[in-house]
């Protein structure tokens, strides 16, 4: 089939918004998948610490802030050995299809678990999601790619529009499922997170033969039989084992054997976490053939890697702390209608819809003038903005404190995640674009998978101090906010220091791939952290 007659070809134009009709494939069904993820994931520590007479399972929050933290990072975490098994095995159309099918499972399982008198669905629907997240959302991506063969700026534009999708997602999965699940049943909330995933499901595979041709079809496969056929077997081999791990855990758990504390495997995870980045970063530098200047890109990288684990560790508090902070401490009454408490993670999503954009603009003005920032510099003011957003909820929660528990106008949540969204949009697209244009050519792939741990680590410690945040221990809230804004602060003094010597580091080492000026790229690109 010619390039021309190639549904999926990134020469076929006028399909979607001038782009290959696959990207509408792959936006839709993104759009779905996050809508789902978002929906589902403030509903649960909502529900997990609501009272039973509420129709919730009264756990302590630490608990179930912890449970969500978990989650949240074994998703980030699923997708290394989801882009793995995609590439060597199944191909990155049936790892998308297997993807969700896998999330629709889950969450009919977690529907199921309010018919029996048992938590056992509830959690194994979870372990569902996570591993159907794990092999939809990075071949999805990868795919989007693939639509451009070319690359360039019409890639950027592809991507920027397949973010908006994600962004979409997110804002009306938490409004749509918010109000189903606090103001009519918590599993009409998990439903229909649930249902929205099935229809992602279902025009996937309907559309996804007519739009992308033989895109994501077969597996990378290698030239000699023998090696293909040995890699497939490895692939299954390790597969399984995992598999195997897990079921045998679940059963273990399941009959009482095994008794799991959430917030002490949270922080045995998140030692976990760090010795893998570490480990590495230390293999890059011992076992990877660099050369001196990719070593030092490398360096830029892992300095990157640790801002961007603080910066996500703030952000993810969101649907935890802050969260809780939304339901039990301030005022969601108009007239007669209550807000319900979920529907304040969607702000994020709609200013990034809307500041997305302008920052992008901003920054093509910038290059136009010939001012350019360098990459540390544009994290550093990301972690400010993020540090004014805590400022701004520590001043609501010490109003909470003084007033022993009243609850503080809604402006207050609504003007933290627009600190908080700036933040982002300075940290995620710059720190997505440093990585591939830093990383040495033959381990992008793999810089990109370790890059994702920043953001795994964030929400697991984001669920771990979530807990904080309690009507009965009022004293803990402006300490968690204080501190957080503190870290956010001193790193983003931190790295502008660094910035200087990095920006040196990366002049002498520019030399080595002259088209390009890593440290100073300017992205144009949504972030995709979602």
């Amino acid at each position: 089939m010619s390039a021309v007659s190639d549904p999926g070809s990134s020469n076929s134009t006028g399909g979607f918004f001038g782009h290959p009709k696959g990207l509408s494939t792959l936006f839709f069904t993104e759009m779905w998948e996050r809508f789902s993820f978002y929906g589902l994931r403030p509903l649960l520590v909502i529900f997990m610490a609501a009272a039973v007479t509420q129709d919730g399972w009264g756990w302590d929050r630490g608990e179930a802030s912890a449970i969500v933290g978990i989650y949240a990072a074994c998703v980030y975490l699923a997708s290394l050995p989801g882009g793995w098994i995609a590439d060597k095995l199944l191909g990155l159309r049936k790892a998308v299809l297997y993807g969700g099918a896998l999330i629709s499972l889950g969450h009919l399982t977690i529907g199921v678990s309010a018919l029996v008198d048992s938590k056992l669905p509830f959690f194994l629907g979870l372990v569902f999601i996570v591993l159907g997240t794990g092999l939809l959302k990075p071949n999805i991506s990868a795919m989007v790619g693939d639509l451009y063969p070319e690359g360039g700026g019409r890639q950027d534009a592809g991507f920027s529009i397949f973010y908006m999708g994600i962004n979409i997602g997110a804002m009306v999965g938490a409004l749509v499922t918010g109000y189903l699940g606090e103001e009519i049943g918590w599993h009409w909330g998990f439903s229909a997170a649930g249902v929205a995933m099935l229809i992602g499901l279902l025009q996937f595979w309907l559309m996804s033969p007519k739009t992308l041709g033989d895109i994501g079809s077969e597996p990378t496969r290698h030239p000699d039989p023998a090696i293909q056929a040995k890699q497939e077997m490895q692939v299954k081999l390790f597969t399984g084992i995992g598999l195997g791990i897990l079921t045998l855990v679940i059963v273990l758990v399941a009959t009482g054997v095994l008794t799991i504390n959430a917030p002490v495997v949270g922080q045995y995870l998140a030692y976990v976490l760090v010795a893998i980045a570490f480990g590495y970063f230390a293999y890059l530098f011992v076992f990877g053939g660099l050369s001196g200047d990719e070593k030092k890109r490398v360096v830029v990288i892992a300095v990157l890697f640790i801002f961007a684990a603080i910066f996500w560790s703030a952000f993810e508090q969101t649907p935890t702390a802050l969260n809780l902070f939304a339901r039990d401490f301030t005022e969601r009454t108009i007239g007669t209608f209550v807000i319900p408490a979920t529907w304040f993670q969607s702000i994020n999503s709609l200013f990034i819809i809307i500041f997305a954009p302008i920052v992008a603009a901003f920054w093509s003005y910038l290059a136009s003038r010939k001012i350019e920032l360098s990459s540390p510099v544009k994290f550093a003011i990301g972690l400010g903005f993020a540090a004014a957003s805590f400022i701004v909820i520590l001043f609501a929660s010490n109003i909470v404190v003084s007033s022993d528990g009243a609850k503080v106008s809604a402006m207050w949540l609504i003007i933290f995640y627009l600190f908080l969204t700036l933040g982002e949009l300075f940290v995620s697209p710059v720190g997505l674009s440093s990585m591939t244009t830093l990383s040495p050519r033959r381990f992008v792939g793999q810089v990109m998978g370790i890059w994702f741990i920043a953001s795994a680590l964030g929400n697991l410690i984001g669920g771990l101090v979530g807990g904080n945040v309690d009507p009965e221990n009022l004293t803990l809230m402006p300490k968690l906010f204080t501190t957080t804004a503190l870290f956010l602060g001193g790193a983003a003094v931190v790295l502008v220091i660094l910035a200087i010597p990095i920006s040196r580091m990366m002049r002498e080492a520019k030399s080595i791939d002259p088209p390009e000026d890593p440290i100073n790229e300017v992205p144009d690109t949504m972030p995709d952290e979602k």
